[in-house]
């Protein structure tokens, strides 16, 4: 007759103990009580609910505060309330045909930006992948990324006269040397690793700049793109003071001769509005070309 197996216990050794005891030790207690998430904290993701709640209660607190700026007993008449602003943006709009001045200024944002965009992601990309470029061009970017473009006022008014084309090219120098300079440290954060390994299977240099350097850059330098859009759009003002009749900065400088505080508020106010709709849709072309970072 077969005898019935027994089975016998393993024992356990020092180091299974001793891993059971470390992996015990690591995980933490559980707690019945919900998580309590503390506003100061490091890399923390915030629900999209979350997100506008903030923003909009942001907004809410500023408002009340100017509105209570404005409204007290020690406000400065020449201080108007969010109010009167938006009624002098009613008026602008629908007796004063400040839309056609809002086109002017919109025109020449884009077109002056277009322009920086063309000259100054290239040669940024050129500068950043190979080092030969950046010496040659790089003193050159460097000394006039100092320069206030205000300066050239004059000598644009000599040169180009007193139409769109000196503005456009006040606008374009305000932004394309520090684009250029942005653009090229873009580039130069492509892993290495990726050029080594495009050059062990055999690529060439055209292709090596346009199937790796450029596409590991791309989301970088459309960043910087939405970034200096908003830098030129501090420049529009002072394009649009010397000699402009129409234009978001003509018509704060008339409002200024007849001391229409509430009418320079305004257009600042839309100044703020088209620059965040402009950053809105650089995020939104940002999320339509690169779908795999959209959770980063």
């Amino acid at each position: 007759m077969s005898q019935p197996v027994q089975s016998q216990a393993v024992p356990m050794t020092p180091d299974a103990n001793a891993t059971t005891a470390d992996s015990s030790a690591a995980m933490p207690p559980l707690s019945p009580w919900p998580v309590k998430v503390r506003w100061f904290e490091f890399k923390h993701p915030v629900s999209a609910l979350s997100k506008v709640w903030l923003g909009v209660a942001a907004w809410l607190v500023f408002l009340l505060g100017w509105h209570y700026a404005a409204t007290s007993g020690d406000a400065n008449p020449l201080f108007p309330s969010p109010l009167a602003v938006l009624d002098a943006l009613w008026t602008l709009f629908a007796e004063r045909g400040f839309a056609s001045d809002v086109l002017a200024s919109l025109k020449r944002i884009l077109i002056s930006f277009f322009l920086a965009c063309s000259i100054a992601i290239p040669l940024g990309i050129l500068m950043g992948a190979f080092p030969r470029v950046e010496s040659a061009f790089g003193p050159l970017v460097s000394a006039f990324r100092y320069l206030p473009a205000p300066a050239f006022i004059p000598l644009l008014l000599m040169w180009l006269g007193t139409g769109d084309t000196q503005k456009i090219a006040l606008l374009m120098l305000g932004v394309i040397w520090f684009l250029i300079t942005l653009v090229c440290d873009n580039v130069k954060q492509t892993p290495v690793d990726f050029i080594e390994t495009a050059k062990t299977l055999g690529g060439s240099r055209r292709k090596i700049l346009w199937t790796v350097v450029v596409p590991a850059s791309l989301p970088n330098i459309v960043i910087t793109c939405r970034q200096m859009l908003a830098v030129s759009w501090t420049y529009l003002v002072i394009a649009e003071i010397v000699a402009a009749t129409d234009g978001i900065g003509a018509m704060i400088m008339r409002a200024r001769r007849f001391v229409n505080v509430d009418d320079i508020m305004a257009g600042i106010l839309v100044i703020g509005i088209l620059g965040l709709v402009c950053d809105l849709l650089f995020r939104g072309l940002y999320w339509l070309m690169f779908p795999y970072l959209r959770r980063r």
